[in-house]
């Protein structure tokens, strides 16, 4: 006889894993299965070099939610957030370095313009009030136009009697972050090409887009909406790589009583008379469940895990519609020491934040320049950590790991196949940080070159998209990830999506699959 469970979640990632634990808590009886052999999706720590360890996509944090935190008790978990302070932005013979010392950061950013160091501190407290604002959002279920009901749009209410309420300062520039690109924002703020380019990268993080591409403003927004012990805009790295926050997730599941399997992939969902019924696995296993969560992708869940002509067809073809278009790399380096930046020789504090590759605008749309060409950046934009200079664990003494997010890598290439390329992509990531620490070379001992590709197979993101689908306007909200079905459910009865690919997007943010699991608690009418 199969197995018979209350809830099963497809898919071990941290989004699949915090409804899992809010289903436990609720009292059903809840088993995740996970494809791989560590839990985690792209928030995952494996040891990839001997005796290295990497957060091997996902590095940083700062959109989980406080609430998830406070409510699955991740500190008592293990979960531990060590602060990342500032960002460094090389140049040849100079360098721009903020931190989170704001008169620091003030007195750094006076050296190159004194207006933009006055303005410097408007925008901040702009965006600060833009992200309280629109805060809310990431916690509510999207209406359905099709069914309205009175009930579902009192949050939307609040919200707009919000905005009413914003002085019109904060409404029109509310209207500009929704509707302007990065750059076009950026431009009405600063001169310094340097923090123009740094801040404009927080636009087009895991977008086909450049910083120039209208929109671009939201998804600037979206990353500032990030915070840690209630500051805004604040970034860290957790204890043992990205791999902790899930783990601790796991863990509080467990507690909660949910049952979780790793190597367990699932083929394909059971669908019985337009309701899901359960999974089998490609083992050939059945399980039954009253209900079945997806955390895979839009794309990988009605199209791949369900039969052929489940969907209605033009619900199918919205889907078909849903972007992915990935764009982004990831290089991961063992190191046998640490890097000497030119403008700025030595070990010192500007080595434990960010350091971003990111001189100007035109760097950056030009990277992209290269992609709108099917071709990876020859010069990229590159947002590297070193995490050993606040987790030595994670490499032997006196070794250390670099982690090196990039882009551009569109994951379709005009000539070639990245099974080709990947290495020379490697080396123009490690030609492009040379060009600013020339001992990079000397000290790599092990490097793992990431290409959408190799995300797409490895992590089971379909064209390597880091949000399970791009964060563009006409992909949010109610149209996230097909009009009408936004609310989490699906087509098929008794069938959720907790995943990115649901509202409110990606991220390590863990808000999809907490809202997905609180819809479906009401329609049982349980507590959550």
């Amino acid at each position: 006889m199969p197995q018979r469970y209350d809830a099963v979640v497809i898919g071990g990632g941290h989004n699949g894993l915090v409804s899992a634990a809010y289903l436990a808590r609720a009292g059903l009886r809840t088993l995740v299965l996970e494809r791989r052999h560590v839990l985690g999706g792209a928030a995952v720590t494996e040891e990839i070099v001997p005796g290295f360890r990497f957060s091997v996509a996902s590095y940083v944090v700062s959109l989980l939610r406080p609430e998830i935190i406070r409510d699955l008790d991740l500190p008592g978990h293990g979960l531990r957030i060590l602060p990342l302070d500032g960002t460094f932005t090389p140049l040849d013979d100079d360098y721009l370095w903020r931190t989170d010392d704001h008169a620091h950061t003030m007195r750094e950013i006076r050296r190159w313009n004194a207006a933009d160091a006055e303005a410097y501190s408007e925008y901040g407290m702009l965006m600060v009030e833009m992200a309280r604002f629109i805060k809310p959002i990431l916690g509510i279920t999207p209406l359905d136009p099709r069914r309205p009901d009175p009930r579902d749009g009192a949050p939307l209410g609040s919200l707009l009697r919000a905005f009413s309420q914003l002085p019109q300062r904060q409404q029109t520039a509310f209207v500009q972050l929704m509707t302007m690109s990065a750059a076009d924002f950026l431009d009405q703020w600063f001169q310094t090409q340097p923090l123009k380019g740094t801040m404009s990268a927080s636009g087009i993080i895991g977008t086909y887009q450049g910083v120039r591409s209208p929109g671009t403003a939201y998804v600037l927004l979206h990353h500032y909406m990030g915070e840690i012990d209630g500051a805004f805009r604040a970034w860290g790295i957790p204890k043992g790589g990205t791999g902790g926050v899930s783990e601790s997730i796991a863990s509080s599941a467990r507690a909660f009583g949910a049952e979780i399997r790793t190597e367990a992939p699932v083929a394909r969902i059971l669908v019985k008379d337009g309701r899901a019924t359960g999974v089998v696995l490609e083992s050939g296993e059945e399980i039954e469940a009253t209900s079945v969560l997806a955390s895979t992708d839009a794309k990988v869940t009605f199209l791949d895990l369900l039969e052929p002509g489940t969907l209605e067809p033009e619900t199918e073809a919205s889907i078909r519609r849903f972007r992915f278009r990935g764009s982004s790399g990831k290089v991961n380096l063992a190191l046998d020491g640490l890097p000497d930046f030119t403008c700025l020789p030595g070990v010192g504090e500007h080595l434990r934040g960010a350091i971003s590759f990111s001189p100007s605008l035109d760097y950056m749309e030009q990277a992209y320049d290269d992609a709108k060409a099917g071709r990876f950046s020859r010069r990229p934009y590159i947002d590297m950590i070193i995490p050993t200079l606040v987790d030595p664990r994670m490499a032997p003494p006196g070794k250390h790991i670099i982690s090196c997010f990039v882009q551009y890598a569109p994951y379709h290439l005009a000539e070639g196949t990245w099974d080709d390329q990947r290495e020379a992509f490697g080396d123009a990531v490690i030609d492009t940080i040379a060009e600013r620490a020339p001992n990079i070379r000397s000290l790599i001992v092990g490097r793992q070159v990431l290409t959408p590709l190799d995300i797409e197979r490895t992590m089971g993101l379909t064209e390597g998209n880091i949000f399970q689908g791009e964060l563009s306007l006409e992909q949010l909200f109610l149209n996230r990830p097909a009009p009408g079905w936004a609310r989490f459910r699906t087509p098929v009865r008794d069938l959720w999506l907790c995943g990115s690919s649901a509202h409110p997007g990606g991220g390590i943010m863990g808000a999809p699959g907490r809202i997905a699991a609180f819809e479906l608690l009401r329609t049982k009418g349980r507590a959550a």
